[in-house]
């Protein structure tokens, strides 16, 4: 185990015993979500791995060490900082050498937990290429990062705000396979159906495993993205979530929030301006995902 790691006694265990384990990351709780159902919904979800016979191992940088698995008060702590930063892979480094608090995206969470020695990650939604990288050039650095890191990673496809076809385009040039769950649509993470396509699709737990058994066997260095879509009648309103986007974009612009802020800001907006209505989707799109993810770490073990 690498010594730049400090792991949780329940997570170093199942490693050394070769049990599944589902790696979770910290961004949804001290940024996705607010106050106090962050802490709520991090507990459930956490539970939501260990009942499907997994370990969780959520994942983020506390007073400089980086932490592989959080104790409850560990996670009320990502919950409640007001100082706790959002961090990709580039950033990793500084926070811990500052001894700060961090917390990590889909991109730090996939490299700490492959470095960890784990192979399944449950996230919400990949980040990805946004609306208007034409002028800005603004791509989320978990593109690049899924490329390069072997890892099964369970989400809702990449996040409504973002251009999906686009992001659908990088990840085929940066060699990441990306299977449907159960469906031949990329899911939109809010929406079912973001409008585009998978090119092929899994129906069952082991299916993923086999995938990725066969990927290790061959040495392909790149994520294998699972993408599990929210049933159709539990998604957001599509025309509801077509206007709070329009909404929210334009505010963004007004306001001047640029680079990764923009994505925080958006979920915020929805958030509020929805009653509740994106909260109650995200917090079904992540426990979901949990519970493939952790279908998915058994069956690999097993294999």
């Amino acid at each position: 185990m690498p010594p730049a790691l400090k792991y949780s006694a329940e997570v170093a265990a199942a490693l050394k015993d070769g049990l599944p384990v589902v790696a979770l990351e910290s961004t949804i709780i001290s940024h996705g979500l607010p106050r106090p159902e962050n802490l709520r919904v991090a507990r459930e979800v956490e539970e939501t791995v260990r009942r499907q016979g997994a370990v969780p191992a959520t994942i983020a940088v506390l007073d400089g060490d980086v932490r592989i698995g959080l104790s409850d008060d560990e996670l009320a702590r990502v919950a409640d900082l007001d100082d706790i930063v959002k961090v990709s892979v580039r950033d990793i480094a500084t926070v811990v050498a500052r001894g700060g608090h961090a917390a990590t995206t889909v991109a730090a969470t996939s490299h700490l937990a492959h470095l960890a020695g784990i192979r399944v990650f449950a996230t919400g939604g990949l980040g990805g290429v946004h609306r208007q990288a034409r002028e800005t050039w603004d791509e989320s650095a978990d593109l690049t990062s899924l490329s390069t890191t072997p890892m099964i990673v369970v989400c809702s496809g990449v996040k409504s705000i973002l251009d999906v076809p686009a992001t659908l385009e990088r990840l085929e040039t940066l060699n990441v396979a990306v299977v449907g769950f159960g469906t031949d649509r990329f899911p939109g993470f809010y929406l079912t159906d973001s409008g585009s396509r998978v090119d092929w699709r899994v129906d069952t737990a082991q299916d993923v495993a086999a995938i990725s058994q066969v990927r290790r066997a061959l040495a392909i260095p790149g994520a294998l993205v699972v993408a599990n879509p929210l049933p159709e009648q539990r998604q957001m309103d599509p025309d509801l979530h077509d206007r709070l986007l329009s909404e929210g974009l334009a505010q963004a612009e007004a306001s001047g929030v640029r680079g990764k802020d923009v994505t925080p800001f958006l979920l915020d907006y929805f958030h509020r301006a929805s009653a509740g209505v994106s909260l109650e989707a995200n917090t079904e799109i992540i426990l979901r995902n949990a519970d493939l993810a952790s279908r998915v770490a058994v069956a690999d073990a097993d294999a």
